[in-house]
């Protein structure tokens, strides 16, 4: 659902309009993984409506809008000098100009920089500014991410509206694994590649992967960008499998808003040789239960090629388990 900017309504709006976001948000996340505790009072869920209205002041002079081919997406300006982090679905190639429009709507022309394409990290570099490009800082400590923690996503759903503004939602901290991140967030199209932020204003993922329920959206986690920042600026494509690590499955979007079910097995692949079908439902993979997209293909690129796998998958109601030998990751 499309929300209002924050900061354009009356501010006698703003107690009950926040209050509502964090009470439904609140309502949401305790039926997740969540581990921090919850606001129960009044007071602290003033308190996180005060942080987040703080952090959303700067947070979205730094949002950006990305016209991408015949779709729109987001990114985020974290560099004076213009440097966006954005998704790798979103730019796909280095080198390519791409109409990028501020929050003031002034457009400008952005190009892409390098791509991590196993975890879906991207950057873009904007023009050099008359002066500084307002920008967010990353949080660099990962290690403190905690489920339960809350957060804010912003984004342009549907591409820039000068009228409507950018799109707030707040929600918690789902899920944390090495590359990924699962937030209670609400995501749209069009939201791909903008920034989730911490209550302190900082960065903490990209968004990556949104499907119609929200405990499928993923975003990226700051380790990516991170340990790829120097060769991403570089204008390097950063791909696992061509390094000769990450064995290959060959399951195309395994993903549903209730679960992991195959939609396509790719011919001659490893999967296919196991007889796996388009519809099945994957339980488990080496008796790990699995349920979020990002698990199941971290679980598959840890593992090199000619290991053997091992997945309990549910078909027509039967369980069934299958081994399945990885082969290398073929080239894009």
């Amino acid at each position: 659902m499309f929300a209002p900017r924050i900061n354009a309504l009356p501010r006698r709006l703003l107690p009950a309009l926040a209050g509502l976001w964090l009470t439904t948000a609140a309502a949401t996340a305790s039926q997740v993984e969540a581990t921090a505790p919850a606001p129960i009072t009044i007071d602290q869920l003033r308190d996180v409506q005060q942080r987040v209205q703080t952090a959303l002041k700067s947070a979205e002079k730094t949002l950006v809008s990305i016209e991408c081919g015949t779709g729109t997406a987001s990114g985020v300006i974290v560099s004076p000098d213009g440097l966006v982090l954005t998704a790798a679905h979103v730019t796909t190639e280095v080198g390519k100009k791409y109409k990028v429009t501020l929050p003031n709507g002034r457009n400008v022309e952005g190009t892409s920089l390098g791509l991590d394409t196993a975890t879906d990290a991207a950057m873009l570099q904007l023009p050099a500014p008359a002066k500084e490009w307002p920008y967010a800082s990353i949080d660099r400590e990962t290690h403190r991410l905690k489920p339960g923690a809350w957060c804010f996503a912003i984004g342009h759903p549907g591409g820039y509206n000068k009228s409507r503004g950018h799109v707030l939602r707040i929600g918690r901290l789902v899920k944390i694994s090495a590359n990924m991140i699962q937030s209670d967030c609400v995501l749209m199209a069009g939201d791909s590649g903008g920034p989730l932020f911490n209550l302190d204003g900082e960065i903490i993922g990209i968004h990556s992967q949104i499907w119609q329920g929200r405990e499928q959206n993923l975003h990226v986690g700051m380790s990516p960008f991170l340990r790829s920042w120097d060769a991403m600026k570089r204008g390097e494509t950063i791909r696992v499998w061509a390094q000769g690590s990450g064995g290959w499955i060959g399951l195309g979007n395994v993903a549903k808003p209730d679960g992991l079910v195959i939609q396509e097995v790719v011919a001659n692949s490893p999967a296919a040789l196991a007889q796996l079908q388009t519809g099945d439902r994957i339980l488990t993979i080496n008796n790990q239960p699995v349920t979020v997209p990002a698990d199941f293909s971290t679980a598959i690129r840890r593992r090199a090629a000619g290991e053997i796998v091992t997945l309990q998958i549910q078909r027509d109601g039967q369980l069934r388990t299958v081994d399945i030998k990885l082969q290398p990751r073929p080239e894009p």
